[in-house]
């Protein structure tokens, strides 16, 4: 049964209903992707049942530092944001372009079939939500489109989680990207798990997830469950750390030559890993190789960073030689420059380039110190 509260369609579901969601995925042939166990991290990979999910554990994060620890409960996402990002089903870090095959006298074109896979993304966060539909805007809203990013995201369904604890590092609500999942899903949960019950409230974001639920046994909510799983989103809310939105790029814009840009390169390593485990970053490369024969060469393209000595590399030289003019590059984009292209930043605030810059160098407080706010 389907409870229409306002403008939302709302529902009460028990993990014996998420499995069946995750059966009703794979009965009309969707691969189904979720947060697990590997490496010592809650990573993202192909799921089978509920029995994969990370029930139990949660992550610690603080700058440079990143572990996982038992939870005294057995939430399925009671985790924060992972180590990866979603962005590496829809935009892969390495995809063959063409290759090009030597025939007689002649050359083969042999253009890479596009990915046919249908998706289900399991335990999407708000945040990562918002990251998708920036990435959305870079490759789709332009004549140099990325048609193998829109033939996965066409087919894409996504189950959203609402986030009821905060992260160490995590800034999401500054940058109104969360904890609470507004739109862009077909399914979303809040997982309330209490002495006496375990349990999400859904809701429907789409007429796909609808189908997809329509069969599963679900129940009518309690006023007092609805509000007990939205009380919990607002905790979290108010445990997250904050970050001037608002005027954050003009300052930024205005204080280019501001000595802390001097500072922070001293610690920056230039290592790229901000940019790497960034769920909206898209720079890439492009690269030409042949066999031994001569007789196949093929073109690909891979995941590059705005940190790499190389990448700024032109006819004329190099414009961005030291580390200072590259993070001030990355962080301007970010937060100031990604506005003037695309109308809103290009942070959505989940915090991963705080917990895995390896000096523990923290985004917030450098806005902070460059801007005075």
């Amino acid at each position: 049964m389907v409870l229409q509260s306002g403008t939302k369609r709302i529902l009460k579901l028990t993990p014996d209903g998420l499995e069946q969601i995750l059966d009703v995925l794979h009965k009309i042939g969707f691969e189904t992707i979720g947060p697990t166990l590997g490496n010592d991290a809650i990573v993202y990979e192909t799921i089978g049942s509920i029995d994969d999910l990370p029930q139990g554990w949660t992550d610690k994060q603080e700058p440079a530092a990143y572990r996982i620890i038992k939870r005294n409960d057995q939430a399925y996402f009671g985790f924060n944001a992972a180590p990866q990002s979603w962005k590496r089903f829809l935009y892969p870090p390495d995809r063959t372009l063409f290759r090009i095959r030597r025939k007689g006298k002649g050359l083969e074109f042999m253009e890479q079939e596009e990915n046919t896979a249908e998706l289900a993304l399991i335990g999407v966060r708000p945040c990562e939500l918002e990251a998708i539909t920036i990435q959305e805007r870079v490759f789709t809203s332009s004549e140099q489109r990325d048609d193998s990013y829109l033939a996965v995201r066409k087919k894409l369904f996504i189950i959203a989680v609402n986030c009821t604890s905060s992260g160490g590092n995590c800034f999401c609500a500054s940058m109104n990207t969360g904890p609470h999942a507004k739109e862009n899903f077909d399914l979303a949960l809040t997982e309330v798990v209490n002495a006496n019950e375990h349990f999400f409230i859904v809701e429907i974001g789409s007429e796909t997830g609808l189908s997809v639920i329509h069969d599963v046994e679900s129940a009518e909510p309690t006023e007092d469950e609805v509000e007990t799983a939205a009380g919990l989103v607002r905790q979290a809310e108010s445990q997250i750390r904050k970050l001037d939105l608002d005027t954050t790029p003009k300052l930024l814009s205005a204080n280019l030559e501001h000595p802390e840009w001097d500072e922070v390169s001293k610690r920056c390593l230039a290592c790229g890993n901000c940019t790497m485990v960034c769920p909206t970053c898209f720079c890439s490369t492009v690269e030409d190789t042949t066999d031994l024969s001569g007789k196949l060469a093929e073109r690909r393209r891979r995941w590059d960073s705005c940190f790499t000595l190389d990448f700024a590399k032109v006819a004329g030289g190099n414009f961005r030689t030291s580390p200072r003019s590259r993070y001030r590059q990355w962080l301007t984009h970010k937060l100031s420059s990604w506005v003037d292209q695309f109308g809103k930043s290009g942070c959505v605030g989940c915090g991963r380039c705080i917990t895995w810059c390896p000096v523990g160098i923290d985004i917030t407080a450098e806005v902070q110190k460059i801007t005075g706010t």
